[in-house]
């Protein structure tokens, strides 16, 4: 069966025309419509110059808004805002300055480590009023978000009102970061080139939603950062440096040293790793500390002296994102997070890159060191299991060894005691052996020495004798 279309007249569609009497009464009544409004506006314009109050802006329902409050005023758009860029430039002394502070801090799966963080927000010197938070919650499978929006709730409900912040912005915004979480996957060589481009973008997205035209700095910090000084804002502003970072490191337990360097995306740029840069693709991203790529850097972290001046400064291209503070004017003049790669550099280290290139001050602190929290990589883990193992075998050893006592001391009653009467009974034969043998070394004496002694007493005798018929002569 086929279709057939007819095509109709055009004349069909068109609409019956008016007649000439309607047309000239609608015409009449535009005219008459016409008149009154002009009327209604001359009214109202005579009244506001009589009550010197602005009249005419009840009538734009709120659009216009008369600075001046009469004839000639400045009329202006109520939702246009004006603002004078030239007093937010950012100086040393910010906090005297009432200049504003975004503090921007990307999330994910960070539920675990907001407390600690909003620890250390609590006790930061600066200004809270003049410190606005922007937080990006992207690709979390935790309840990161839900425990975010409870601990701003908190804060902003604190009794005393100087400890409140100013504007907080929450975004979600989720970007496809495949990257697990976890020490090994986070920093393995082979996912950093595609993880830092990510980063870079969920860092551009934050700043760009967040970033208004009152502020003067913007300061970037990570969630798990443990140790960090109070007047952090106020000691990295005095600086009066365009982009400055501070040294980062981390504890680590004692069977590992310590402590050790933890950011080393802070670092001045060398002849070896611009001879690098020429041999990789296109799209390649150099990243520190992986054999892969040996740039022989001179790295921030390396360089530290727990007892060096921490005012010292070095110069750096590239800068760790652990904790940067920037001057707003930096990101309004174009520099951003490269999400693909500038001069072999995305993320933070292309945003280093990318302000010197525009002529920016770009300034680390070797001696002024922030503790980064420690993650135990998997060979840590696998050290400490062994270790684990091996107490475990030392306890079990030593509980078997205290059963084996038990046992030996319920079969055989408590020996001690036993011991100390045998001992006692043995010291007092052998005492009395010792009697018996000195008292037969006497009698063995006695017996030899007899006769001498009869025959000393019978002498003794005469003499008594002798000296008694004496005495009865005399007499």
């Amino acid at each position: 069966m086929s279709l057939k279309h007819t095509a109709l007249p055009i004349s069909s569609y068109q609409p019956r025309g008016t007649t000439p009497a309607l047309r000239r009464r609608t015409q009449s009544l535009v005219r008459l419509g016409a008149v009154a409004a002009l009327l209604f506006l001359i009214v109202l314009f005579y009244l506001s110059r009589r009550s010197g109050s602005s009249a005419l802006s009840v009538f734009s329902l709120g659009l216009l808004s008369s600075s001046g409050g009469g004839y000639g005023g400045d009329f202006q758009l109520e939702t246009v805002r004006y603002h004078d860029l030239s007093s937010v430039q950012g100086t040393a002394r910010g906090w005297e300055r009432e200049e504003r502070i975004l503090v921007c801090v990307p999330l994910r799966d960070a539920e675990e480590h907001l407390p600690m963080f909003f620890s250390h927000l609590r006790n930061l010197t600066y200004p809270h009023h003049l410190i606005d938070l922007a937080f990006l919650v992207s690709d979390s499978k935790d309840k990161t978000l839900q425990a975010l929006t409870r601990s701003m709730e908190e804060i902003q409900a604190w009794e005393d009102e100087e400890m409140h912040f100013g504007e907080i912005s929450i975004i979600e915004k989720d970007f496809g970061q495949k990257v697990n979480q976890d020490v090994e996957s986070r920093h393995g060589f082979e996912a950093q080139a595609s993880r830092r481009k990510l980063m870079a973008r969920a860092r551009n997205w934050l700043l760009t939603a967040a970033l208004r035209p009152y502020h003067s700095w913007v300061y970037w910090r990570d969630v798990d950062v443990e140790t960090a000084p109070y007047t952090i804002l106020e000691d990295l502003m005095r600086h009066n440096k365009d982009v400055i970072v501070p040294n980062v490191w981390r504890p680590l337990p004692d069977w590992l040293g310590g402590e050790q360097p933890y950011d080393l995306n802070s670092w001045q740029e060398s002849d070896t790793a611009l001879q690098l840069a020429e041999t990789l693709d296109e799209d390649a991203v150099i990243v520190e500390g992986y054999a892969e790529y040996a740039t022989y850097r001179p790295h921030l972290a390396y360089l530290r002296d727990p007892y060096g001046d921490p005012d010292v400064e070095m110069e750096l291209d590239g800068v760790g994102g652990v904790s940067i503070l920037a001057k707003a004017r930096v990101f309004r003049y174009g520099v951003h997070f490269p999400a693909f790669s500038f001069e072999k550099h995305a993320e933070t280290e292309g945003f280093g890159k990318m302000s010197k290139r525009m002529g920016f001050s770009v300034i680390g602190l070797p001696h002024y060191t922030i503790w980064h929290e420690y993650e135990p990589s998997v060979d840590d883990i696998q050290h400490m299991e062994q270790m684990k193992r091996e107490q475990l075998a030392q306890e079990q050893a030593e509980k078997e060894k205290a059963e084996k006592a038990q046992r030996v001391k319920e079969s055989f009653g408590d020996a001690t005691k036993q011991w100390e009467k045998d001992k006692s009974e043995i010291q007092n034969i052998a005492i009395q052996e010792k009697k018996k043998e000195a008292a037969a070394a006497a009698a063995a004496a006695v017996a030899k020495n007899k006769p001498n002694a009869q025959a000393a007493a019978g002498k003794q005798e005469e003499k008594v004798v002798a000296r008694d018929e004496l005495g009865e002569s005399k007499a």
